[in-house]
C-alpha cells in the first residue's frame, strides 16, 4: 500500500484485511491466505485481527513492528474510505437541517433519527439510503473527480440500474454539494422506530440491484407524471395539522413496485427536500 511507512504500529485504519505484511527484522512475511502454524492462527485470518500477543513466528519480533509488503485490497480500502467521508458531511447537512429547521415541523416523525444506510460503490459514485424523520431518499453522491456543484435544483434526471430506470432530483447543499435523490417515502409517519426504517432501506437497496424486477419499474412516463403532482403539491400552500403525526400500527412490506419506485405506487406526497428543508 503506497503511502505507508515505518512499522504498522497498530494503525489498522491503513490496511486492507488482505494486507501482507513483513517483519522488518528478519523479512518474514505474514500472508492472510495462510495463517500462521506456530500460533494456530487459521488461513484467512487478517493481520489486523492478531491477537495483540502475537509476534513474528522467526524472530518474536512484536507485530507493531511489521511494515507493509503489499495490500491487494489497497484501492477498495481508499474507495470505502472516501465514501465515508462523503456520506459523513451528508448525514452532518441533514442534522443540521433537522435541528435548524425541521424539528418543529408538523408531521415529522420524532422517534426517527438521519442516518445513512447501506452505503455502496456504484460506478466510482457512493449510492445508498438517507433515512431522516420525514423522508427517506436514495442517494447518489459524485465519483472522485466529479464536480456536481454546478447541478441545478429541482432538474430531473432517469439513472439506470439493474432492476430498472428510476427518477432522480438533482440537488446542492452547503456541506455535501451537489446530489441525486429519489424519493422512496415521505412523510416517515408509518414507522414506529429506527430499526424499521433501517430494515426498509436495507430491502431497498437489495432490489435496486435484482433485475428480476425490472417489469415492474418500467414506467417512466407514470413516474414522470406522479413526480409533477408532487412537486405541484409541495408548491401549495401547506394546511400542516396542529400536532406532529404520530406513528401508528405496523409498517407493512413495500411491494416490489413500491420499493423501487420511491412509494410512487403510493398516494403522491410533498416533494420531501422542500417545505421548510432548504
Amino acid at each position: 500500500m503506497s503511502g505507508f511507512e515505518g512499522s504498522y504500529l497498530g494503525a489498522n485504519d491503513r490496511i486492507s484485511d488482505r494486507a501482507i505484511m513483513e517483519c522488518k527484522i528478519c523479512w518474514t512475511p505474514y500472508e492472510p491466505d495462510h495463517g500462521d502454524d506456530t500460533r494456530q492462527v487459521l488461513p484467512g485470518t487478517p493481520f489486523t485481527a492478531l491477537p495483540d500477543d502475537w509476534k513474528c513466528p522467526n524472530c518474536d519480533a512484536p507485530k507493531e513492528q511489521f511494515i507493509v509488503r503489499e495490500d491487494p485490497g489497497a484501492p477498495a480500502l481508499l474507495e470505502s474510505r472516501r465514501i465515508e467521508e462523503r456520506v459523513a458531511l451528508l448525514t452532518a447537512d441533514f442534522r443540521e437541517i433537522w435541528n435548524s429547521t425541521m424539528r418543529d415541523v408538523p408531521l415529522v416523525n420524532k422517534v426517527l433519527s438521519v442516518e445513512a444506510v447501506g452505503f455502496i460503490s456504484h460506478e466510482g459514485r457512493a449510492l445508498g439510503v438517507l433515512i431522516s424523520p420525514w423522508f427517506m431518499n436514495l442517494i447518489a453522491l459524485p465519483a472522485e473527480g466529479e464536480d456536481w456543484s454546478t447541478l441545478v435544483p429541482g432538474a430531473k434526471e432517469m439513472i439506470d440500474f439493474p432492476s430498472g430506470r428510476y427518477e432522480f432530483i438533482h440537488n446542492v447543499r452547503e456541506m455535501v454539494g451537489g446530489y441525486k435523490a429519489c424519493s422512496l417515502f415521505s412523510p416517515m409517519g408509518e414507522f414506529q422506530n429506527q430499526m424499521q426504517a433501517r430494515d426498509v432501506a436495507r430491502a431497498v437497496m437489495a432490489e435496486l440491484f435484482n433485475p428480476e424486477n425490472i417489469a415492474e419499474t418500467d414506467r417512466a412516463a407514470e413516474i414522470r407524471a406522479t413526480r409533477e403532482a408532487e412537486i405541484a403539491a409541495a408548491e401549495a400552500p401547506a394546511e400542516a395539522p396542529a400536532e406532529a403525526a404520530e406513528p401508528t400500527g405496523t409498517v407493512e412490506a413495500p411491494t416490489r413496485r413500491q420499493l423501487l419506485t420511491g412509494g410512487l405506487a403510493a398516494e403522491p406526497v410533498a416533494e420531501p427536500e422542500t417545505g421548510g428543508a432548504e
